[in-house]
């Protein structure tokens, strides 16, 4: 486990914290991994009730995966990391026990897909929700990341989000039922928290593990292959070339090819 991912047990909580928050807790794939055991720890221990997820420093749930990842990518490296994450996400989903996302600040990109497979999420009113990359790298969802999105916001808003690649307040994604709560401050994030827990481990844990696996069911039936949209995006110049821009601190050029 890196240290970059601390995994704490609390009474009845286990809680994974994000923890670069130099960089806005931007995941490299060590965290990813480390959060898949996370989730293993969860399931093979009765005693834990629930498990939370949240981003240290005040600034960030998560920004996304750190762009360094994405170096040398070409067609074949976008799939293979697209399936890497999607085991992640799918992982999270798969757990047996409820599943928290505590988001101060900026959740974005990964960072949704993550809050998006949890299966409830608490936010502080400043916080920020999107997945900009139509303006800033010019990549592509999977398609699991794309059916979560789909399944929590509508195709409507998705699609807004997606193609105008603007971030949704937290007002917003309130509205739409993807947050379940909102918290001034982190103090009020903290008490919301606090209260959801104890909620959640006074309930019925077969109950509440039937609810997730039937709804986790209905949103995985029939879901299509998307790896030939990855690995056309992936493989594009304009992903190779936003990568380097990026590293650059420069906007860049679209060409569609």
């Amino acid at each position: 486990m890196t240290d970059e991912l601390l995994v704490e047990r609390g009474g009845v909580a286990l809680r994974v914290t994000f923890n670069r928050p130099q960089a806005h807790n931007a995941l490299t794939f060590a965290m990813y991994e480390g959060l898949y055991e996370a989730c293993e720890t969860a399931d093979a221990d009765p005693d834990i009730r629930v498990l939370v997820l949240r981003g240290a420093g005040g600034k960030a749930f998560v920004s996304g995966t750190d762009i360094a990842q994405f170096a040398g990518f070409d067609g074949a490296d976008g799939v293979a990391y697209e399936e890497r994450i999607t085991r992640v996400v799918r992982r999270l989903e798969d757990t047996g026990v409820p599943t928290v996302a505590a988001v101060d600040g900026y959740c974005i990109g990964g960072g949704l897909a993550l809050a998006a497979a949890c299966d409830l999420r608490i936010a502080t009113a400043g916080s920020r929700f999107g997945i900009p990359i139509a303006r800033t790298l010019g990549n592509c969802l999977s398609m699991d990341t794309a059916a979560l999105l789909v399944a929590h916001l509508g195709q409507a808003r998705a699609l807004d989000m997606l193609l105008r690649a603007r971030l949704l307040d937290a007002a917003e994604v309130h509205a739409a039922g993807f947050v379940t709560q909102l918290a001034d401050d982190a103090a009020g994030l903290d008490a919301a928290l606090a209260d959801t827990i104890a909620s959640l481990a006074s309930h019925a844990p077969l109950s509440m593990w039937a609810t997730k696996a039937a709804i986790r069911r209905l949103r995985r039936a029939g879901l299509p292959d998307g790896d030939d949209i990855v690995e056309r995006v992936y493989a594009s110049a304009d992903f190779q070339a936003a990568v380097r821009s990026f590293g650059a601190k420069q906007r860049p050029t679209w060409k569609g090819v």
